[in-house]
């Protein structure tokens, strides 16, 4: 494909993941909620990073099911910190079961999928951004959505890292103009 988005690079595991899922509108709550994890997990390192692992983190973390992470404590804790699978920092291994807390919270005050698409009006922005200087690292959304979570009793989910987690969810159309990839996210496909 020419003239996809330049952060993916020529790494075929990047290329795969911008070609085929990066920006694809995710409706089903657990899903999105495992790309927030994962995005959570990212903070400070390259996304690569995680991608690269993602199955490693998806058996650590009982296929990423909030009603299993809910029940878990230190024990599983631990377990996960001796991992050399998935990122091991405690700090993010014991949010991300709080966060499959508040997921089940969210899920049952109507659905964690609904609460987060009604921040952008229950379908995706379509931006049309011509270079990657002009992708913005937040938004009046990202900032509102961050707090909400927050609020919530979600971790791991600054401004930022909901940008980033939206923009790979298909909330919003990062696309560049010039990529192929940006008609046929808006398209639905």
């Amino acid at each position: 494909m020419e003239n996809r988005c330049g952060w993916c690079g020529e790494d075929p595991f990047y290329v795969a993941y911008h070609d085929s899922e990066w920006g694809v509108p995710e409706h089903d709550s657990r899903a999105l909620w495992e790309k927030l994890i994962l995005d959570g997990f990212q903070a400070g390192l390259a996304w690569i990073t995680i991608l690269r692992k993602r199955d490693n983190f998806r058996a650590a973390f009982a296929g990423f099911d909030p009603d299993v992470i809910a029940g878990w404590g230190e024990a599983e804790v631990e377990r996960l910190q001796g991992d050399k699978g998935i990122v091991r920092h405690r700090g993010k291994i014991e949010a991300t079961i709080g966060n499959a807390r508040a997921w089940q919270r969210l899920e049952a005050e109507g659905g964690f999928a609904p609460f987060v698409w009604s921040f952008v009006g229950g379908k995706p922005l379509q931006n049309r951004f011509e270079g990657l200087d002009q992708v913005p690292a937040e938004t009046v959304e990202s900032r509102a959505l961050s707090k909400s979570l927050k609020v919530a009793g979600f971790r791991f989910c600054g401004p930022t890292i909901v940008y980033a987690w939206m923009q790979a969810c298909g909330l919003v159309n990062d696309h560049l103009v010039t990529c192929p990839r940006h008609a046929e996210v808006g398209s639905g496909r």
